[in-house]
């Protein structure tokens, strides 16, 4: 059983009594806020809390009865929006007004998930009929108190979810209790300043969302000219010719896989690359075996500069292109590709990202094996689409070209992340202010 579960005690924020609290601020539960704002539980800023958890048509005598009224549950709930690509149920006219006893879900109220995962918030983006389904809780607040667009940017900050955290129970799937979620307390400027920091905050938000768009669709572009380059469909000016279909074996010059036994750790020392390395994005942050170990291990296997990482255990069809010089060792999971002089290492890698190759590496792998696996043998076998190496050069700097776009896309919106997480620690605290003090509504 969880720890916390018998530790009640939490609910609140305790304010760090050694923080110096300026001229026209006050130390509160919630930390250090201006004096003119409110500290308020969620159960006073609301009108109304519906939780239905629990409720399924099945308990109502009922079925979903195919009806186009969707039902939010936690999959569907993500952080700051509503996702209904994540397998939503849709309900009938009947089971609505069955199911929706408490009050209807409008535009703007909050929806928050309870459980599984905790802490999810987004604001209903419509005045359509939506069923309010399980893990989830909406809040309709108190307009003489709050304004929905502040609160739920509140709900969004570290602060509260770490309030949430604090405050819930349950070892395998944290939750919150009903009871408990209505006294967690939220700091309250005044109508006008909880407008002006809402619009501000929504209007990076705004952009967040279209820089994720934007990079949606500079990925669904780039998936398009892999499947029209890498296949020979389109082909770049200057380049004619028919291709010829080759194996992976024929393309390198060796196929080989890393050490066969797990070697002994040390804290820092000589990289030393697995499955996880390769498939997780966590490349930079690898475990490390000694200079005397590492010595041993590369006589089977060196990887250098211009290889490829391919993973053939657990995962299969992963690869990492080696591209800077490197001095590691690598476990048995993964198998190390070095390309032909006639073969270009970026080509064979953008190969490698298409679901052909994908596809063809799976069928290759041994039926039933628990992990999934891959002799290396039949790596060898793969097909690959070979064109001239000039032509194969050409067409792995137009899809590099596309990765770097895509990358200078995905660090700007990051940017914007982290400074949207400043604004939201120096509006939400009320240290910048966007209303001068006791301005009125």
């Amino acid at each position: 059983m969880s720890t916390k579960a018998t530790q009640p005690e939490p609910v609140g924020a305790h304010a760090d009594d050694a923080v110096v609290v300026p001229a026209g601020y006050k130390r509160t539960e919630v930390g250090v806020i201006p004096e003119a704002w409110e500290v308020l539980p969620i159960s006073q800023v609301s009108q109304n809390i519906i939780d239905y958890r629990g409720r399924t048509p099945r308990k109502l005598g009922m079925d979903w009865g195919g009806g186009g009224i969707p039902a939010l549950s936690a999959r569907n709930v993500k952080m700051g929006y509503i996702n209904f690509e994540d397998g939503t149920y849709f309900g009938s006219e009947a089971l609505y007004k069955r199911w929706m006893t408490s009050g209807d879900a409008k535009k703007n109220d909050i929806v928050i998930t309870t459980e599984a995962p905790l802490g999810n918030v987004a604001l209903i983006p419509d005045n359509r009929k939506y069923i309010l389904s399980q893990r989830t809780i909406l809040l309709k607040i108190n307009p003489e108190r709050g304004i929905s667009g502040y609160l739920f940017q509140v709900m969004m900050s570290q602060a509260f979810q770490n309030l949430l955290s604090a405050n819930s129970t349950g070892s395998t799937a944290t939750g919150i209790q009903r009871k408990r979620f209505e006294k967690l307390t939220v700091s309250l400027p005044p109508p006008p300043e909880q407008r002006e920091i809402a619009g501000a905050l929504s209007d990076v938000d705004e952009l967040i969302g279209a820089l994720d768009k934007l990079v949606a669709k500079k990925r669904a572009i780039k998936k398009a000219a892999m499947q029209q380059l890498l296949t020979g469909k389109t082909r770049l000016p200057g380049f004619e010719g028919g291709w010829e279909t080759k194996s992976l074996g024929e393309l390198c010059a060796s196929i080989t896989d890393g050490t066969h036994f797990t070697p002994r750790y040390v804290a820092d020392g000589v990289p030393f690359y697995s499955v996880e390395n390769v498939t997780g994005g966590n490349f930079n942050n690898p475990k490390f075996i000694s200079v005397e170990e590492h010595s041993r291990l590369i006589k089977r296997c060196k990887p250098e500069k211009d290889n490829i990482l391919l993973t053939r255990i657990g995962a299969l069809g992963d690869t990492k292109l080696i591209d800077w010089d490197i001095d590691a060792s690598i476990y048995v999971s993964l198998a190390l590709l070095k390309m032909k002089g006639n073969v270009d290492a970026r080509y064979l890698y953008c190969y490698t990202k298409s679901r052909q190759f994908v596809e063809d590496l799976e069928a290759r792998s041994l039926v039933n094996a628990s992990p999934k696996k891959i002799n290396m043998g039949d790596i060898g076998s793969v097909p690959v689409p070979a064109p001239q190496v000039a032509e194969q050069r050409a067409i792995a700097a137009v899809l590099s070209d596309m990765d770097a776009e895509i990358a200078a896309l995905e660090r700007r919106r990051d940017k914007t992340k982290a400074i949207k997480q400043g604004m939201m620690q120096a509006l939400l605290t009320g240290r910048i202010r966007l209303v001068k003090p006791g301005a009125k509504a």
